[in-house]
């Protein structure tokens, strides 16, 4: 989800299309949230582990 997110965030930037930049932030957040949550041992969605 990192890379997603950060792969919309750059061709939102420069492409001019505000819709991918804010998608590219919103994916790139999640996917710190449930790195952070799977390093510190917690289950989301019944997953330890996102890859």
């Amino acid at each position: 989800m990192l890379v997603i997110g950060v792969a919309l965030l750059i061709a939102g930037y420069f492409l001019g299309i505000p819709l991918l930049t804010i998608a590219g932030i919103i994916v790139l957040v999640l996917g710190g949230l449930l790195m952070v949550a799977g390093r510190t041992g917690h289950a989301v969605g019944g997953r330890r582990h996102y890859y």
